[in-house]
């Protein structure tokens, strides 16, 4: 089959397309002829070696972790799937951008999706979901999202307004009519933060959700005064020390599937802001480690 590899830990020159072996489903997973897969910040800190530590890799490796295409083999004791059905969904740290990638969980595809947004959805869905879980019930509570305007900050928008929270998002002024789009009550981030937001929730602030890891996570837990109000996706560093709880991202079928229930209802809309062909997946990496991005990159197969 045609993936993309690299052969040792580097920047974004060691990425070639090329000729690998297929890889197969084992008990429990599908493999899916691949349509478009995600680039995903964790993509380019593995392939740098940046995450070795915690996450090591076999090389040479397939980047990308989340893609969207249609079942061509089930492995043992899967059900509810077939092949020729069109999912969406998460396999391992690695193994995404390849023309045949294996996965351990997925939900069907709602029509409404292209195949670059379903691509687009897994780990920002399940990322935000499970930042928003931990943060408890929202409905009539003010939440605010740090770093709203990126792949899992514009879904956890997305999800928290579905959920019945007034959610104000922070992101640079040129985002700010994206944001309006999703839901949101936009402002700018930084300096000045808690008087814009004195202004524009006279009552306070209840919940935060950081996913930008920008270093405003102790002004963060000032702003609403309990660490336990807040909950990071991006910041483990600051969390520990602080007292914040992490979400970490987790292969989990039940959060796609209410990803797809939302997508279905017309409520959540996975927001892609470029697609690359294969071919420049360098170009893709390098826009990915550039970061600010509004929405997901995806990768055309």
């Amino acid at each position: 089959m045609r993936a993309v590899r690299y052969h040792e830990y580097g920047g974004v020159e060691t990425l070639v397309v090329e000729e690998a072996p297929e890889p197969h489903a084992g008990p429990g997973e599908v493999r899916i002829r691949v349509a478009a897969a995600g680039v995903n910040p964790v993509d380019w800190k593995v392939r740098a070696g940046a995450v070795r530590e915690v996450l090591p890799v076999d090389l040479p490796a397939i980047p990308g972790r989340d893609a969207a295409g249609v079942v061509d083999e089930t492995g043992e004791g899967v059900r509810g799937v077939a092949v020729g059905d069109r999912v969406f969904g998460l396999g391992g740290v690695t193994g995404a951008t390849a023309e045949l990638a294996v996965l351990s969980a997925w939900a069907p595809a709602p029509d409404a999706w292209t195949d670059e947004e379903a691509a687009g959805a897994g780990l920002a869905a399940v990322t935000a979901l499970g930042g928003l879980n931990a943060l408890g019930p929202l409905r009539g509570r003010t939440l605010l999202v740090e770093g709203a305007a990126g792949g899992v900050g514009s879904a956890a928008v997305e999800f928290a307004v579905a959920r019945g929270a007034t959610v104000i998002g922070t992101a640079g002024e040129r985002n700010h009519a994206f944001l309006a789009s999703l839901g949101a009550v936009p402002t700018t981030y930084g300096s000045g933060l808690a008087e814009r937001l004195a202004s524009l929730a006279p009552a306070g602030v209840d919940l935060v959700l950081d996913t930008a890891a920008s270093g405003s996570l102790p002004g963060l837990v000032a702003l609403v005064g309990d660490p336990a109000r807040v909950v990071t996706v991006a910041d483990h560093v600051n969390a520990g020390r602080l007292g914040v709880r992490v979400a970490n991202a987790e292969n989990d079928p039940a959060l796609l599937a209410e990803a797809a229930e939302l997508g279905r209802q017309g409520r959540y809309t996975p927001r892609v802001e470029r697609v690359y062909p294969v071919e420049r997946i360098a170009d893709a990496h390098a826009h990915a480690e550039r970061g600010h991005t509004r929405g997901k990159l995806v990768v055309r197969l």
